[in-house]
């Protein structure tokens, strides 16, 4: 098996690589998916949250209203601790199940948005990390998913730096352009990974 990191700051295309990766025989493992999973209502998650944050942050139907925790954490590093302290365990260990599931000669990859803000690459074979210029995350954010231009830095200034990031990267796709251009590098990056699976066994 070869454990692979997918990373990359907001905005940047991340998703989009993980789907081409599929598409080429990747075993994807969501943490953003996992992370919603591990908080739905009913879940020992959701109690903690409650627990910690108060029933502020619960919809009228009792499931945890995203955009009033969001508001919450993104602007203060410590309820963002408090947040990450609860959901990162039960995130790793949904994450670890699914790893195991999926097979001796699997490629897997672990879509992990906070990767190296909390210090994850060396649990990886190697780490591919989605590039994009804080341009173009920011017209991403602001045109696709309708953010305000001051939540959009708000979110982006929470993550790690793209310095950061690229200091970690085994492997980096540069997303600024159409696509067109993402197509080709996904297909680069999937024959080196599976080179390095082969070389593996």
């Amino acid at each position: 098996m070869l454990k692979v990191g997918l990373t990359g700051g907001i905005g940047a295309g991340k998703s989009e690589v993980s789907r081409l990766l599929v598409g080429h025989g990747a075993v994807l493992i969501d943490a953003d998916r996992i992370a919603r999973e591990v908080v739905e209502p009913g879940t020992p998650g959701l109690a903690a949250v409650v627990e910690a944050f108060g029933t502020d942050v619960l919809t009228a139907e009792g499931a945890l209203d995203r955009p009033k925790l969001g508001s919450i954490v993104f602007s203060d590093p410590e309820r963002l601790a408090v947040l990450n302290a609860i959901v990162h365990p039960l995130v790793g260990a949904r994450s670890a199940e699914l790893e195991r599931a999926a097979g001796e000669d699997a490629i897997v990859v672990h879509d992990v948005p906070l990767l190296t803000e909390n210090g994850l690459a060396p649990l990886y074979d190697l780490v591919v990390v989605v590039d994009a210029g804080p341009g173009t995350q920011l017209d991403r954010l602001v045109r696709l998913r309708g953010m305000t231009e001051s939540e959009a830095r708000a979110r982006m200034s929470a993550q790690a730096t793209r310095e950061e990031r690229r200091a970690v990267a085994d492997l980096i796709v540069d997303n600024d352009g159409p696509l067109a251009e993402l197509e080709p590098q996904v297909r680069a990056v999937w024959a080196e990974l599976t080179r390095r699976a082969g070389a593996r066994r």
